[in-house]
């Protein structure tokens, strides 16, 4: 049996200062105690209006000091609607260290919250009374059932408080263990319902709680085990109020032990094997508690992980999308001058030679392409069909017989006779189509296909939907426009030559993508990449990612090769093209099958 009860009769209060000595020699103020019980009143003020939440009642006061009148480390005061707590189970914090008031406040002191917690459940569900004249063997016994079976009752409203009744056990029970008030079978018998009937409300786990099992067992035999099992197992199911049913338990319980007792041997050193078998126990629940915070700690380290990867993508997305903005305002300049990476006018290497009419061959092929992509785009109507039981609508007969006969059947008419057909135009979605053309020194073959190949598309575009847009960059070490994302057909065909060195693919992407909305769903969208990739390691890195982007987006990537030699950038279509005068048609192809693929 418990050493203390956590529920106590009335009491009076001491005198906290009646301890204080005053100086003999001068008559100096009082030697306060390194923990004065007034620094302490704030702590269990802010307790109580905890406890309102723990325990659903309004009428409690928390006293906290060093050490309580009961002698336990907290005990429950019915009859004074009073909590006193001892101050000494938050060492080492001090007063001015503790804020219960702050939710959350509580994880820095888990064992006295636990125990706090353990008072609550008593203040909460600790509300039926012995009548007088009870045997006070009885009501023992009564009140030992009642610490696993308000922990039960505690649990059903306010499960997650499980961790901290587990410490709290740690705390209460090893005392009571260690000094008994009862010995041989009654003390056995108490253990069994302190640290069992916890096991059996779901406080403790069953593997954690063997060594105590398989002892009691052992002193207690199977059959009363069992016994003294299905007394706490009812009373667990006792009601708050019924103390009638709890003394019956509790006479049951006495019955059982002083039926068994005088059959059953008990150890010499009983004390002892059950303080190590609780110790097993307490030591075992302390070590799953340990690897539980272990593993939260390393879920919410892996949380603020990803939350912060997140972020910092976040963070660089937002970047990216700056200085692709950046890089697209000063690409598609109004004076047609090539531009340097950091933004800036290049003082020379301008690729552009100068512009020319279109030829017949290409207007035809311009025209060709508007027909196709115009027919590519096209949406049927969609219909909607819907059934109602009055007009409008087209009459169905086989539904105005089938609700005529339900009438006269006299059920409810479910039968819906009119259908009504809505027809709606699909709109016919947009084309974006952005080229990017290497003019680097190997790439002098593409030239002339590729400026026309760009009249045709920008052309071809224009005459299809006034919201398609397209845009053509050269690209090497610089990056010039040689056409612009703008609604109207160009007159000219711009011509360039391939003179150019190193590679500046990835500002290039990102100048198209922003200019053009490649990555916005909503139109065919299509990314030309003429190249025959011949990049460095960190060209390609920047290039790769970009397309990858755009991919992730449902834009299509093609890239374009002209030479056998040519390497393939990950992420793209290739399209190897031995004549160089087909690159128009593969253009044009590649556009159609994009607005077509559109949804």
């Amino acid at each position: 049996m418990s050493a203390h009860h956590h529920v106590q009769p009335p009491a009076t209060t001491p005198d906290d200062d009646a301890d204080l000595a005053r100086w003999d020699d001068d008559g100096a103020p009082p030697a306060h105690p390194r923990s004065s019980p007034h620094l302490w009143l704030r702590v269990g003020a802010e307790l109580g209006d905890r406890l309102v939440a723990l325990s659903g009642r309004q009428d409690l006061l928390v006293t906290c000091r060093p050490g309580t009148r009961s002698g336990a480390p907290a005990a429950f005061f019915p009859a004074l609607g009073e909590v006193e707590f001892d101050a000494g189970l938050f060492a080492p914090l001090k007063p001015h260290e503790i804020h219960p008031r702050i939710v959350g406040d509580e994880e820095r002191y888990p064992a006295a919250w636990g125990v706090f917690v353990h008072e609550a459940a008593h203040a909460a569900h600790s509300v039926w009374t012995a009548p007088a004249g009870a045997n006070p063997r009885v009501v023992e016994a009564a009140l030992l059932l009642e610490e696993s079976r308000v922990e039960g009752a505690h649990l059903i409203t306010r499960p997650t408080d499980r961790t901290y009744l587990r410490t709290s056990a740690r705390t209460l029970v090893m005392p009571d263990i260690a000094h008994p008030t009862l010995q041989g079978i009654e003390h056995t018998a108490a253990v069994a319902a302190l640290v069992l009937g916890r096991r059996d409300v779901g406080i403790l786990d069953a593997s954690e709680t063997r060594a105590v099992a398989d002892l009691c067992e052992r002193v207690l035999g199977a059959n009363l085990l069992a016994t003294l099992t299905g007394i706490w197992t009812a009373a667990h199911q006792c009601a708050d109020h019924d103390a009638t049913t709890m003394l019956v338990h509790a006479q049951e319980w006495c019955d059982a032990l002083d039926t068994a007792a005088p059959a059953l041997p008990v150890p010499e050193n009983l004390t002892d094997l059950l303080s190590g078998a609780v110790g097993v126990v307490l030591d075992s629940t302390a070590a799953t508690d340990a690897a539980d915070l272990a593993a939260q700690a390393a879920a919410a380290n892996a949380m603020a992980a990803q939350s912060k990867a997140r972020a910092q993508d976040r963070a660089e997305r937002a970047d990216q999308r700056r200085k692709a903005a950046a890089t697209a305002k000063s690409v598609f300049n109004a004076r047609g001058t090539t531009v340097a990476p950091d933004g800036t006018p290049a003082p020379y290497g301008n690729p552009v030679t100068g512009t020319r009419r279109p030829t017949a061959a290409e207007q035809s092929a311009a025209a060709r392409l508007s027909r196709a992509l115009r027919a590519a785009a096209y949406r049927e109507r969609t219909e909607e069909r819907t059934t109602s039981p009055t007009p409008p609508g087209r009459l169905n007969m086989r539904a105005a017989l089938a609700r005529d006969a339900q009438r006269a059947a006299g059920s409810v008419p479910t039968a819906e006779p009119f259908t009504h057909t809505r027809r709606r135009n699909t709109p016919t979605p947009p084309l974006r189509v952005g080229i990017a053309v290497d003019v680097s020194g190997s790439m002098r073959a593409a030239c002339a296909p590729v400026a026309s190949a760009a009249w045709i598309v920008a052309r071809a575009a224009a005459l299809t939907d006034p919201d398609s847009l397209t845009a053509t960059i050269a690209y090497d070490r610089h990056l010039t426009a040689l056409t612009r994302p703008t609604h109207r057909a160009p007159e000219r065909v711009t011509t360039f030559a391939a003179n150019g060195g190193h590679h500046n693919l990835g500002d290039a992407i990102d100048a198209l993508d922003h200019g053009l909305e490649l990555s916005r769903p909503g139109a065919g969208r299509l990314l030309v990449i003429v190249t025959d990739a011949h990049y460095g390691s960190d060209e390609t890195a920047q290039a790769v990612t970009r397309v990858k982007q755009l991919t992730t987006a449902d834009c299509a990537v093609l890239q374009l090769t002209l030479t056998a030699k040519s390497r393939h950038l990950p992420g793209t279509t290739l399209l190897h093209l031995p004549q160089p005068s087909s690159a128009p048609a593969a253009i044009a192809t590649a556009a159609t099958d994009a607005i077509r693929r559109t949804r």
